[in-house]
């Protein structure tokens, strides 16, 4: 394909540079925001007198025709063009002759990448909100059906205190909202228009960017025609937030993993979401969850790809900001594989209640609880916290938990206790006793899941 800058150049350029300029492989994609972008485009320059209304209405229909047989397949990409802009504008000069020649008009390949990149990543954050939004609405289901499924919370990995199996899963659901506030935000910041800002210092023809930019459906043109072209904050901010993200769902993978185990045994996924060995038939793996965690440090990598490149760019555009689209769309089509997987995984687990409530059982959970009752008798919560590790460890000794040690122990370790300190250091009595906002009382949880569907709204 012949190139459309070619007229300042006396010979062809080497075929190894072609391949290695050539960013139609990935910014193909972008075809349907290229065509949207110079429809819009070409409705300003006749709105301004710059080229013919007929000229107009003939790049119009012609963009429509190409993408009607791009999405049909009756038209394929061409993989020697340079970029997927030189291919709608060679495609298109080809179908209209020269009226698709005026199209470029007032433009440059500068803020036409930037828009169309802007265009882009607008709809895959639309995109990707959905995904969130499904995956909330499964943990808000999930945790609406075991509000009084005990399970152990732990620190250290250590038993902790008990929680619910709800209150658990909530905590996810809130990093999964911030993750989705902040993508929102993202989108709110990226949603202005570059289009008319040329190279790098705009041009002398009566633009009018502010129409462009209402057709968009942006907020406003870019303000300095520098920073239109050279920006890709925006892109970062994206690759950050997505990379946050998948931090989130690599913290849940690792617990589900830790939970499919027989050391647990707290779940068991769904056969469609587990792997077997190949030499071990005893084996069902958490595969889906490895791959989460794995990719997300691909994720976290692709943030540091667009970093790195742009920190020692100076102004305006510089080609290095090729690099900018296979980063952020690796991060952006690996985010939506693993939302798309992980939400029909937790739909389909089977919770082993029981075995969350024997967990929970052991490893004396409750000796906060325990203390606390001494608190509430009046004696110091440091002393209350002594008298209970010694008790903690004569259970140890003689084998008993907390809730059947004998009340002659407890006696004998202070004179405070009596038989009501056996209910007081029930698991139920535990978790419906911490009435403290946010906490796993049954009461707390059910006022987040109200928070948690009213923030979906």
């Amino acid at each position: 394909m012949a190139k459309m800058w070619a007229g300042r150049f006396s010979k062809e350029v080497d075929e190894t540079v072609n391949a290695f300029n050539s960013s139609i492989a990935f910014d193909a994609r972008m075809y349907r925001q290229d065509i949207t972008g110079s429809i819009a485009h070409a409705t300003m320059l006749a709105d301004c007198g710059i080229i013919p209304a007929e000229d107009k209405a003939a790049i119009i229909e012609g963009l429509q025709s190409i993408l009607e047989d791009l999405e049909s397949g009756a038209l394929l990409i061409d993989p020697t063009a340079e970029d997927i802009h030189m291919f709608v504008e060679a495609e298109l000069t080809k179908r209209i002759g020269d009226a698709g020649k005026r199209l470029h008009t007032a433009r440059s390949r500068n803020d036409q990448v930037a828009l169309d990149i802007r265009l882009t990543l607008r709809d895959e954050i639309a995109e990707i909100r959905a995904l969130i939004a499904k995956l909330v609405q499964t943990l808000v289901r999930l945790a609406e059906q075991h509000t009084m499924t005990i399970l152990p919370g732990y620190t250290h990995l250590q038993r902790a205190q008990p929680v619910t199996l709800a209150h658990h899963l909530m905590a996810y659901v809130w990093m999964l909202l911030r993750d989705d506030a902040r993508l929102e935000d993202t989108a709110a910041r990226m949603n202005y228009c570059p289009l008319g800002a040329g190279a790098l210092a705009g041009t002398t023809y009566p633009i009018n960017r502010k129409q462009t930019a209402e057709l968009l459906g942006f907020t406003a043109p870019v303000a300095n025609s520098l920073d239109a072209v050279s920006d890709r904050d925006f892109c970062v901010e994206m690759a950050s937030a997505l990379s946050l993200l998948m931090v989130h769902l690599s913290r849940f993978s690792e617990e589900i993993i830790l939970w499919c185990s027989w050391e647990f045994k707290f779940i068991e996924l769904d056969d469609a979401y587990a792997t077997g060995s190949s030499i071990m038939p005893q084996k069902k793996n958490p595969d889906v969850t490895e791959l989460i965690r794995g990719k997300t440090g691909r994720v976290i990598g692709d943030l540091t790809t667009l970093l790195t490149m742009l920190k020692g760019l100076p102004l305006a555009y510089n080609k290095d900001m090729q690099e900018d689209k296979e980063a952020i769309f690796d991060a952006i089509d690996n985010v939506k594989l693993c939302l798309k997987t992980f939400d029909p995984m937790l739909a389909t687990m089977r919770v082993n209640t029981e075995n969350m409530r024997a967990a929970a059982a052991k490893g004396f959970i409750n000796a906060t609880d325990c203390a606390d009752y001494l608190v509430k008798k009046g004696l110091p919560f440091r002393d209350a916290y002594k008298i209970t590790g010694g008790l903690v460890a004569k259970c140890i000794e003689l084998g008993l938990t907390l809730e059947t040690l004998p009340m002659t122990e407890y006696r004998a370790a202070c004179e405070l206790f009596a038989e009501d300190v056996y209910e007081a250091i029930s698991l139920e009595t535990c978790l419906n006793g911490r009435i403290s906002e946010g906490g796993p009382s049954a009461k707390a949880v059910a006022e987040q899941i109200a928070l948690a569907k009213a923030a979906m709204k």
